[in-house]
Protein backbone atom coordinates (compact mmCIF):
# COMPACT_ATOMS: atom_id res chain seq x y z
CA UNK A 1 0.00 0.00 0.00
CA UNK A 2 1.36 3.41 -0.97
CA UNK A 3 1.84 5.68 1.97
CA UNK A 4 1.83 9.39 1.25
CA UNK A 5 2.39 11.91 3.98
CA UNK A 6 0.03 14.65 5.02
CA UNK A 7 0.33 18.06 3.50
CA UNK A 8 3.10 20.24 4.82
CA UNK A 9 2.33 23.89 4.05
CA UNK A 10 5.03 26.15 2.73
CA UNK A 11 5.18 29.12 5.07
CA UNK A 12 4.61 32.49 3.45
CA UNK A 13 5.89 31.45 0.03
CA UNK A 14 9.12 30.12 1.52
CA UNK A 15 11.01 27.57 -0.57
CA UNK A 16 9.89 23.97 -0.15
CA UNK A 17 13.35 22.66 0.66
CA UNK A 18 14.42 22.09 4.24
CA UNK A 19 17.48 20.68 5.98
CA UNK A 20 16.69 17.14 4.83
CA UNK A 21 14.85 17.99 1.62
CA UNK A 22 16.02 18.23 -1.97
CA UNK A 23 16.69 21.61 -3.53
CA UNK A 24 14.03 21.23 -6.21
CA UNK A 25 10.69 19.52 -6.64
CA UNK A 26 8.63 18.27 -9.56
CA UNK A 27 4.90 17.74 -9.57
CA UNK A 28 3.65 14.43 -10.96
CA UNK A 29 2.60 16.01 -14.30
CA UNK A 30 6.11 17.55 -14.54
CA UNK A 31 7.67 14.11 -14.00
CA UNK A 32 5.38 12.58 -16.63
CA UNK A 33 6.45 15.25 -19.11
CA UNK A 34 10.14 14.89 -18.26
CA UNK A 35 10.02 11.10 -18.67
CA UNK A 36 7.68 11.31 -21.67
CA UNK A 37 5.19 8.99 -19.96
CA UNK A 38 1.47 9.16 -19.23
CA UNK A 39 0.63 10.37 -15.71
CA UNK A 40 -0.85 6.93 -14.94
CA UNK A 41 2.61 5.38 -15.46
CA UNK A 42 4.12 7.86 -12.99
CA UNK A 43 1.48 6.84 -10.43
CA UNK A 44 2.37 3.19 -11.09
CA UNK A 45 6.08 3.95 -10.63
CA UNK A 46 5.31 5.46 -7.22
CA UNK A 47 3.22 2.42 -6.23
CA UNK A 48 6.04 0.12 -7.40
CA UNK A 49 8.60 2.15 -5.38
CA UNK A 50 10.51 3.24 -8.46
CA UNK A 51 9.95 6.84 -7.33
CA UNK A 52 9.16 8.48 -4.00
CA UNK A 53 6.47 11.14 -3.75
CA UNK A 54 5.54 13.23 -0.72
CA UNK A 55 3.06 16.03 -0.18
CA UNK A 56 4.44 19.52 -0.03
CA UNK A 57 2.05 22.46 0.15
CA UNK A 58 -0.85 20.08 -0.55
CA UNK A 59 0.62 18.72 -3.79
CA UNK A 60 2.38 15.40 -4.35
CA UNK A 61 5.93 16.10 -5.44
CA UNK A 62 9.04 14.18 -6.39
CA UNK A 63 12.60 15.42 -5.82
CA UNK A 64 13.84 16.78 -9.15
CA UNK A 65 17.33 15.33 -8.82
CA UNK A 66 15.92 11.79 -8.63
CA UNK A 67 14.64 12.20 -12.19
CA UNK A 68 17.83 13.12 -14.02
CA UNK A 69 18.46 13.15 -17.76
CA UNK A 70 14.92 12.05 -18.61
CA UNK A 71 15.27 8.86 -16.55
CA UNK A 72 14.95 7.79 -12.93
CA UNK A 73 18.29 7.29 -11.17
CA UNK A 74 19.30 3.70 -11.88
CA UNK A 75 19.68 2.50 -8.28
CA UNK A 76 16.78 4.47 -6.77
CA UNK A 77 14.12 1.72 -7.03
CA UNK A 78 16.38 -0.77 -5.23
CA UNK A 79 17.18 1.69 -2.45
CA UNK A 80 13.51 2.60 -2.01
CA UNK A 81 12.61 -1.10 -1.73
CA UNK A 82 15.36 -1.67 0.85
CA UNK A 83 14.18 1.34 2.88
CA UNK A 84 10.55 0.14 2.72
CA UNK A 85 11.66 -3.31 3.88
CA UNK A 86 13.40 -1.61 6.82
CA UNK A 87 10.09 0.05 7.77
CA UNK A 88 10.64 3.48 6.25
CA UNK A 89 7.57 5.29 4.89
CA UNK A 90 7.91 7.75 2.02
CA UNK A 91 8.68 10.75 4.23
CA UNK A 92 11.30 8.83 6.27
CA UNK A 93 12.88 7.50 3.06
CA UNK A 94 13.10 11.03 1.71
CA UNK A 95 14.74 12.23 4.95
CA UNK A 96 17.25 9.37 4.77
CA UNK A 97 18.09 10.11 1.12
CA UNK A 98 18.77 13.78 1.87
CA UNK A 99 20.44 13.45 5.27
CA UNK A 100 23.88 15.12 5.04
CA UNK A 101 26.70 12.57 4.99
CA UNK A 102 30.25 13.79 4.49
CA UNK A 103 31.49 10.26 3.76
CA UNK A 104 29.54 10.13 0.49
CA UNK A 105 30.33 11.94 -2.76
CA UNK A 106 27.84 14.76 -3.15
CA UNK A 107 27.17 14.92 0.58
CA UNK A 108 23.90 12.92 0.68
CA UNK A 109 22.81 9.40 -0.26
CA UNK A 110 20.58 10.88 -3.00
CA UNK A 111 23.51 12.70 -4.60
CA UNK A 112 25.74 9.62 -4.30
CA UNK A 113 23.14 7.48 -6.14
CA UNK A 114 24.02 9.31 -9.33
CA UNK A 115 27.71 8.51 -9.07
CA UNK A 116 30.28 5.88 -8.23
CA UNK A 117 29.05 5.33 -4.68
CA UNK A 118 25.58 4.04 -5.59
CA UNK A 119 26.44 0.53 -4.40
CA UNK A 120 27.63 1.92 -1.08
CA UNK A 121 24.30 3.72 -0.67
CA UNK A 122 22.47 0.45 -1.40
CA UNK A 123 24.67 -1.38 1.13
CA UNK A 124 23.87 1.21 3.81
CA UNK A 125 20.15 1.05 3.05
CA UNK A 126 20.28 -2.74 3.29
CA UNK A 127 22.04 -2.55 6.67
CA UNK A 128 19.11 -0.55 8.07
CA UNK A 129 16.96 -3.67 7.95
CA UNK A 130 19.19 -5.50 10.45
Amino acid sequence: MLRVTDSVPAEGGAPLAGPADPAGWLTLPDVAERLDLPISKVHQMIRDRELVAVRRDGVRRIPADLVANRTVLKHLPGVLTLLADAGYDDEAALRWLYEPDDTLAGGTPAAALGGDQAREVKRRAQALGF
